[in-house]
C-alpha cells in the first residue's frame, strides 16, 4: 500500500502532485473511498465527518462513504469488494483510538496489509494510526477492550498541525517533549507538510514546516 499521511490533508500543489505521483493517474480518473468514522470519536461533534466528507470532493470519478462502524451489519465480501475496487482510501482525523477500534472490529485492519496498489491518505487521526505508537498525549478516548494500541503498518510516529494558530499547545517544544517520551523516530509536521511512504522508502513532501526527532543511542 502506497502512503500519504498529512496534518491536514491535501492543502498545497505539492501534496496534491505527491498524491497524483502516487495514484499514476490523474484524480479524475481515480476512485476514491471516504472514511469518515474517526471523527465521531472526538470532542468536535458531527460537523467534524460533515466538513470531511464536503472537503474530499477533490474532482474524483466516483466519491463513495465508507462508515466502519457499520460494518460488522453488511455482508463481509460486499464491502470488501467496494474497498478493492476504490484507487485511494480518504482517512478522516478525530480520535485516533477510536479510529483504531473500529479498524479492528471492522475488519479494515487485517485488510489494509493485502492493498498493495491502493493510495491511503490519512488526515490527523487517519495518518496516525498507522504509527506504532501515539503517546499519552494523543490518547483521549479509550476502547472498551483496553487496548491502546495503533496499528504499526509504518515504523515512526508523528506529531501533527504543528505550529497551527489555533492550537497554542502544538509548538516545536511541546513537540519535542512528546518525542522524548517516543521509543522510535517522530516526525513533527504542519498542516503544509505530509509524509510519502512507498514501499520502504519515506519522503517529506512540505510546504511547510516539520522535523524529524531520532531517539538517542
Amino acid at each position: 500500500m502506497r502512503l500519504l499521511l498529512t496534518s491536514a490533508g491535501i492543502t498545497n500543489p505539492t501534496i496534491h502532485n505527491a498524491l497524483v505521483d502516487l495514484l499514476g493517474q490523474p484524480i479524475a480518473r481515480s476512485n476514491a473511498l471516504c472514511i469518515p468514522t474517526a471523527g465521531y470519536g472526538s470532542s468536535y461533534g458531527p460537523a467534524g465527518p460533515w466538513h470531511f466528507l464536503r472537503g474530499a470532493d477533490m474532482g474524483w470519478k466516483s466519491v463513495g462513504v465508507l462508515e466502519l462502524t457499520a460494518l460488522q451489519s453488511i455482508d463481509t465480501q460486499r464491502w470488501i469488494q467496494w474497498v478493492q475496487d476504490a484507487d485511494v482510501l480518504l482517512v478522516n482525523g478525530g480520535d485516533t483510538l477510536y479510529l483504531s477500534h473500529w479498524m479492528r472490529q471492522s475488519g479494515l485492519a487485517d485488510l489494509l496489509p493485502s492493498l498493495t496498489e491502493m493510495v491511503y491518505v490519512g488526515f490527523s487521526a487517519g495518518s496516525l494510526v498507522l504509527t506504532p505508537r501515539i503517546g499519552q498525549r494523543f490518547t483521549d478516548w479509550t476502547p472498551p477492550t483496553g487496548d491502546l494500541r495503533t496499528l504499526g503498518l509504518v515504523d515512526f510516529s508523528i506529531f501533527p498541525h504543528l505550529s497551527r494558530p489555533d492550537m497554542p499547545e502544538n509548538t516545536i517544544t511541546d513537540a519535542r517533549r512528546w518525542a522524548a517520551q517516543i521509543a522510535g523516530p517522530a516526525y513533527a509536521i504542519d498542516d503544509d507538510t505530509a509524509i510519502k511512504v512507498t514501499d520502504s522508502r519515506v519522503e517529506v513532501v512540505s510546504e511547510g514546516h516539520w522535523k524529524l526527532f531520532t531517539p538517542a543511542p
